[in-house]
């Protein structure tokens, strides 16, 4: 038995647009998200998971899983659909069975405002996070969910992995073709983000000083290919391009000198106003979440910057490689490393000494129903058993880890490969095309879960 703390939150985690479906139902508005973020062959958000007419079952079955948190996503389209500030009622009503009968079953919700999902409003009427004016529209949907839920929902995240919400055009609504010029509005969106995410822990602390609030980062573990000394610094570089960038402006409201320097090296540096660092620097936040599924490995690049390739993989003094001491998978590309996410745990800990939970950390698999309806998955267990030993180490160790939450509670529709690529602990029956009734199957992942929980170990 490894036994954790009591008070240790054991969840899982999903996101709206992954799950909910309900595509223009119940007055939401259009997102990003809405038109497709993979090919004509693959699932879309249109349906997904069906969670917008399941949520009652799939509360049931989180009870029964005997979760302590629900790491969830609130959808910004739904609640505030245009750019009127006005909020959606029946988007609020959704949310408000949604969480009273989390909290009626004893689950914590702990929600993300902003996970991927941006609206198409503003994005059509002024650029969306391109422009200032985001910010202001971020803080109003912000201020309306603080204040609706008030009392009810004590954890909040502000962003889900912000290197990706605006890294990728298909998500936010970048369509500049020339590719430098591409990767400046890239920053300049990040900017505004981090603004948008300081204005927003501010607000909390104004009407609800009781909730929690942080970040969630996809952590960057970064391994040299080689011990020569480019190939170590090239690893720095890309924990600072890829992860320390955001970790640095969310938590001390600036950018760390070697990104800075780069930006402006490069003329990538975003447009800044003077009152700006008063406002970056006048919140923290209470912790930070940790999304691990991989670690990473570079060697030094001896060209320039290679524009028009994915601007985090290839934007920086290094060169994405292979790294050829990790198992990979269909799915896991980059292969399977547990002791990656210690890594990342001791040193975001180290730079930040901010309590810290992991909200995403899965095993993804292609799988399809057997004849019994059943989902024999052994290799995501040992995927979860290997990760949560680690974070046990971490605890024990005295690193301030208070929750952990796989991904997936159920498969979800993949942000770019649909359902062919499956994280859940519970199977949802339908195919890239044929959203069948979405029926609910349990894995042998969430009873060995189920376990887990109950005796607050392994």
């Amino acid at each position: 038995m490894t036994s954790f703390p009591d008070n240790f939150l054991w969840g899982a985690s999903t996101s709206a647009f992954q799950i909910e479906g309900g595509y223009m139902e119940g007055g939401k508005g259009l997102a990003t998200t809405d038109m497709g973020t993979g090919g004509p062959d693959v699932a879309d958000n249109k349906v997904a998971s069906d969670h917008f007419h399941h949520w009652k079952e799939d509360v049931d079955l989180m009870a029964e899983l005997g979760m302590k948190v629900y790491r969830m996503g609130f959808s910004w389209s739904r609640i505030m659909p245009d750019t009127t500030g006005i909020p959606n009622a029946e988007g609020l009503e959704f949310y408000d069975q949604l969480i009273n009968y989390l909290l009626e079953k004893g689950i914590q919700p702990f929600v993300t405002l902003y996970h991927f999902e941006c609206p198409m409003a503003p994005v059509e009427e002024f650029g969306g996070w391109a422009s200032r004016k985001m910010i202001d529209l971020y803080l109003k949907y912000a201020e309306i969910c603080f204040k609706h839920f008030k009392g009810r929902i004590k954890m909040w995240a502000t962003v889900n992995e912000q290197l990706i919400a605006t890294s990728s055009g298909r998500l936010n609504g970048n369509t500049e073709k020339d590719p430098k010029q591409y990767a400046k509005v890239l920053y300049q969106m990040s900017y505004h983000v981090s603004l948008a995410e300081h204005k927003a822990i501010s607000l909390l602390r104004e009407i609800d000083s009781e909730a929690t609030i942080g970040p969630v980062c996809a952590i960057q573990v970064i391994y040299p290919r080689t011990c020569k000394p480019e190939d170590i610094l090239a690893a720095e570089y890309a924990e600072e391009m890829m992860q320390y960038y955001l970790l640095d402006m969310s938590v001390y409201g600036k950018y760390p000198p070697y990104f800075e320097s780069y930006l402006k090296k490069h003329g990538l540096y975003p447009h800044t106003e003077e009152d700006d660092a008063v406002c970056l620097q006048d919140s923290k936040p209470d912790f930070i979440g940790i999304n691990y599924y991989f670690s990473g490995c570079v060697e030094a690049r001896e060209d320039g910057p290679e524009y028009g390739i994915f601007p985090p993989w290839a934007i920086g003094d290094y060169k994405m490689c292979e790294n050829p001491h990790v198992l990979k998978t269909e799915w896991m590309a980059n292969g399977i490393d547990p002791k990656g996410l210690m890594a990342g745990l001791r040193k975001t800990y180290h730079r930040y000494r901010l309590p810290m939970i992991i909200c995403e950390n899965g095993m993804a698999y292609s799988e399809t129903l057997g004849e019994d309806h059943k989902i024999h998955d052994t290799y995501r267990i040992d995927y979860l058993t290997q990760h949560i030993l680690q974070v046990k180490e971490a605890v024990d160790e005295g690193y301030p880890v208070f929750g952990y939450c796989p991904w997936s509670f159920i498969d979800v529709v993949s942000s770019h490969q649909g359902f062919s690529k499956r994280y859940g602990l519970i199977y949802i029956d339908r195919t890239e095309k044929d959203v069948k009734e979405c029926k609910r199957y349990k894995k042998d992942s969430f009873y060995w879960y189920q376990n887990v929980i109950k005796n607050n170990g392994l």
